[in-house]
């Protein structure tokens, strides 16, 4: 009996240690296989071949469409899904006879141009790849804005030396302390990373093959061609799908019912879309967040924009609301004109004093101004809520970093040798290096002290582990724009291009950094070797910034008054949307400067306190779950998430929420929890599928008819018909294309 209760304990052990081996969290079970072929080919000519071509290749597009009216974001699953038959094309065609290939102090080793058929480690190295030319989704590298103000806006003169390392190191300079954070934030398998997910499943849809019920590809080829030829109708012919906005048509003569049902200029009561880009476009595909990350965003969106700003704009008309729109990120005069930007810069790049005070302060809409106050709040909140959440993890994970339990996936990655540390180090002291010496001899054009370069990776360095763990954990990213620009602007008011240079250096290495382990992050599924998801992150990023700065040097030289709308000839696509914004916060934070906008000098002081409450917030959350431990539903409140859920409207709208909030609650709360076996071959594979056909039909109609100026003229193209939300609402004043109140 003895000898049968030992061996059954055995046994239980042996479950137990099993059982402790799987990811703890259900949509990585779900979804990533826990095996593993260390023998697959990965250093192959055709990855090399296609990664490079691939990388340059949407550095070029994006970048070339970032500059037009309508810019076009082609990602990296379109290139993934596009050159798949390329692969496998030069798999079959490829001689395979090897060869010897001898180098002074590496050994003789036998290497062939086509080692045996494409594998999904080759797929996984060439994304990764490509994903460099989208430059952290936003189609190219962020300090490419400041040589296009610089040149463009400003009539100023900029190096292309110059230029080049301001790009290069800028999206280099967060790898340095990103690879040393990867043991916090990569391996612990509780650090998800939601959005590697979709890749993972794109990956598996696309390779592996099963014969008991509809494979993913074929699943992923139907949804790709259904999304695809759907998308003709709101990209094209009936471009009002993507904004129905009932309301509107109902009112069409009152602009507080157009405010309250316009679903891009109002808060979207009642409006809805039938187009997936208005669904994804802005806060990226519902069906790869997690339900309860749906629902902090989605709460913090309901509780701002219908409760704190219908409060705020029709019952207490906080700083005259009602003088200007509703929703709008433009600037105002205090009569609610527009406020003319360009007239209070002088020829010596400067503040021109006469001409401000004679348009005088600066005004905001209501909606401009509490996305800058929760911005304010997110930020503080997110080192309070890390601090007391995450804390306890993050200091057990740094103190037993090298002999902590592992899950199967990380036990799976100890066969490959990790990357040195030097590898690191070197960066952190050779990419800093090189940017002080860019400030110090080149100073003339980039304005940028030394010091402050040395504070601005302070910052990023700090929040970097903090807002990787909401990322890791929520697949939402707080960003450092706001608070860097604020910070330049109170300590070097009236230098705009210190303000943009401090500002790409602070937030974009923050923004690199956590870029950089979402694809390692990719690796630690897909089972990569260290050293190569580096070596391709590195040698990408110098290709794709290399490129980037190529296109838009040529652009900003051949193209005749570029970026000038006024300037350029009717239907000229080279009006520079992004840029715009880009040169307004360089005149707002650099050269009006936040005191006179939010200091003592401005009307929106009073918003400084959405710190103090951003800071305090998590806390009070922290000691309710501290006082009511049963009550789980406590510490799902994730408030960096909750304050942030506005943070990107605009351009995102009321209409992008409610859809996105639908359609996420749709897949990963009922489906997720009534069909998931349905949830876990098809979600993440539909998700990709949807978004691949719209960016080829995007792509598709870009070149073949908006290139062309070819365009239709009815009803169905007139967008959502709400123009009267635009209109302020205050009696006397008077803007054009409103009516008089």
């Amino acid at each position: 009996m003895g000898n049968v209760e030992v061996v059954m304990k055995a046994k239980n052990t042996v479950e137990v240690e099993a059982e402790e081996d799987i990811s703890p969290i259900e949509q990585v079970r779900l979804t990533v296989s826990n095996t593993d072929d260390p023998s697959l080919p990965i250093w192959t000519f055709r990855m090399w071949f296609l990664g490079v071509l691939s990388c340059a290749l949407l550095s070029f597009l994006n970048q070339l469409f970032s500059y037009r009216t309508e810019p076009l974001f082609i990602s990296q699953i379109s290139v993934q899904v596009a050159s798949l038959p390329v692969r496998h094309f030069l798999a079959s065609v490829l001689p395979r006879r090897r060869f010897r290939v001898s180098l002074p102090g590496i050994r003789d080793r036998e290497v062939s141009l086509n080692p045996g058929p494409f594998n999904m480690k080759e797929h996984v190295l060439i994304t990764i790849f490509a994903n460099a030319g989208c430059a952290f989704g936003n189609g190219s590298a962020y300090a490419v804005g400041i040589v296009t103000i610089i040149k463009a806006f400003y009539g100023r003169g900029i190096t292309f030396l110059a230029s080049w390392i301001l790009i290069i190191t800028t999206q280099v300079l967060g790898y340095g302390w990103a690879g040393l954070l990867r043991k916090y934030v990569v391996e612990p398998a509780h650090m998800w990373w939601p959005g590697t997910l979709v890749q993972v499943s794109l990956f598996r849809a696309l390779h592996e093959k099963d014969e008991q019920h509809m494979s993913r590809a074929k699943f992923f080829l139907i949804a790709l061609i259904c999304s695809f030829s759907w998308y003709v109708l709101p990209g094209y012919i009936f471009p009002t799908l993507t904004n129905i906005s009932w309301i509107c048509w109902a009112f069409s003569k009152s602009i507080t019912a157009q405010q309250l049902g316009s679903g891009t200029r109002g808060l979207g009561l009642g409006a809805s879309t039938l187009d997936w880009s208005a669904v994804a476009a802005l806060l990226f595909s519902p069906l790869i967040y997690p339900f309860f990350a749906i629902a902090n965003i989605y709460w913090g969106f309901l509780i701002i924009v219908y409760v704190v700003i219908p409060i705020a704009y029709w019952a207490l008309d906080i700083y005259n609301a009602k003088t200007f729109p509703l929703f709008s990120f433009g600037w105002f005069t205090a009569n609610g004109q527009k406020y003319n930007i360009s007239a209070i810069v002088n020829d010596k790049f400067e503040m021109d004093m006469p001409a401000y005070d004679s348009q005088g302060q600066i005004h905001l809409s209501l909606f401009f101004v509490f996305t800058y106050g929760f911005g304010f709040a997110t930020i503080a909140s997110t080192l309070t809520h890390v601090a007391l959440f995450n804390g306890r993890e993050v200091y057990e994970r740094f103190r037993d970093s090298y002999k902590g339990k592992d899950d199967i996936h990380t036990k799976l990655m100890r066969k490959y040798k990790d990357i040195p540390g030097s590898w690191f180090y070197v960066l952190l002291a050779v990419t800093p290096g090189i940017s002080l010496i860019m400030c110090i001899a080149l100073k003339d054009q980039v304005q940028l002290p030394w010091w402050g370069l040395l504070f601005a990776c302070g910052i990023a360095f700090l929040f970097t582990l903090p807002i990787s763990i909401i990322t890791a954990t929520t697949n939402q990213t707080p960003g450092l724009n706001i608070i860097t620009e604020y910070i330049m602007g109170l300590i070097l008011p009236g230098m705009p291009i210190a303000n943009v240079c401090f500002k790409v250096y602070g937030y974009m290495s923050m923004a690199q950094a956590i870029s950089f382990l979402s694809d390692f992050k990719l690796g630690h599924y897909m089972k990569i070797p260290p050293r190569s998801m580096f070596l391709v992150q590195f040698i990408g990023t110098i290709i794709a910034g290399t490129i980037n700065l190529a296109v838009a040097w040529w652009l900003l030289n051949s193209v005749e008054h570029i970026c000038h709308d006024e300037l350029l000839p009717n239907n000229s696509p080279w009006t520079c949307p992004s840029d715009h914004v880009f040169f307004d916060a360089s005149v707002m934070w650099g050269l009006v400067g936040p005191k006179r906008i939010f200091g003592s000098l401005g009307k929106y002081a009073a918003l400084n306190w959405f710190f103090l409450g951003g800071a305090v917030g998590p806390l009070i959350i922290w000691l309710l779950h501290k006082a009511f431990p049963k009550q789980s539903w406590i510490p799902l409140i994730n408030l960096p998430i909750l304050l942030g859920a506005t943070a990107i409207m605009p351009p995102a709208t009321a209409l992008n929420y409610n859809s996105w909030a639908l359609v996420g609650t749709i897949f990963n709360f009922f489906i997720f929890r009534y069909r998931k076996k349905w949830w876990q071959r098809y979600n993440y594979v539909l998700s990709a599928a949807l978004d691949a056909g719209v960016a080829f039909m995007g792509m598709l109609l870009y070149f073949t008819l908006s290139m062309e100026n070819k365009s239709l003229v009815w009803w169905g193209t007139g967008g959502e018909h709400c123009d009267l939300a635009k209109c302020p609402t205050a009696k006397g004043i008077q803007v054009d294309g409103c009516p008089a109140l």
